[in-house]
């Protein structure tokens, strides 16, 4: 019974990944042609959220393939090789495609995406047991943030559970261009990362 239930289990989630690789939900809004990132196993203990693809991402089709990437690596402890190997990390974005650049850099995340794909995919995954919420977009979306907080209030703030028991931890965005914003916030390297890695190693095991 047990395991007919999970071949029903990975069925249901093997055809949510193909049809989310398939999507062409926001085509006409994109400035070229739609590219789903999506890094995803029935597997997974860590779910990391972020923004959206940057142009190397959507070239690639590898998500944190970037210099953002190294940072959020440099957080976990982990290697390049062995972020891509680790069937228990997923990343799901916010906005699976690349979104385009506008003035001030990468567009906003695509808003159709996860009202659409993350809840089916996160009932594909039961074992999800910790989200990485990185950047304010995954944040307002998945937690209860006061109005009028801040990014850095809601890292300060710390991890919070869900109704499901999945611990949701609020991250800033790695990307080089908050270097500033890790200069001003020396607590977050001597006290979040430390927790960070903590409850990470302890949702692998």
């Amino acid at each position: 019974m047990a395991r007919a239930a999970d071949e029903i289990g990975e069925a249901a989630f093997s055809s949510c990944l193909h049809d989310l690789r398939a999507c062409r939900l926001c085509e006409r809004a994109l400035a070229h042609e739609p590219r789903p990132v999506v890094l995803a196993d029935r597997r997974a203990r860590v779910l990391i959220v972020g923004q959206a693809p940057g142009r190397i991402v959507h070239e690639t089709g590898i998500p944190w393939n970037d210099r953002s990437g190294d940072r959020l690596r440099g957080w976990l402890q982990m290697s390049y090789d062995a972020f891509y190997a680790d069937k228990r990390i997923a990343v799901v974005p916010m906005g699976f495609c690349f979104p385009g650049t506008g003035p001030n850099g990468d567009l906003p995340p695509r808003p159709e995406c996860a009202p659409r794909w993350h809840r089916p995919l996160l009932t594909a995954m039961p074992d999800v047991r910790l989200a990485l919420l990185v950047g304010a977009y995954a944040q307002r979306y998945y937690l209860d943030v006061p109005r009028g907080w801040s990014l850095t209030e809601v890292v300060r703030n710390g991890p919070v559970r869900d109704a499901e028991g999945r611990v949701l931890f609020p991250l800033p965005h790695p990307s080089p261009r908050n270097l500033a914003w890790f200069k001003h916030n020396p607590w977050f390297d001597a006290h979040i990362v430390p927790a960070l890695r903590a409850a990470f190693a302890c949702a692998l095991t």
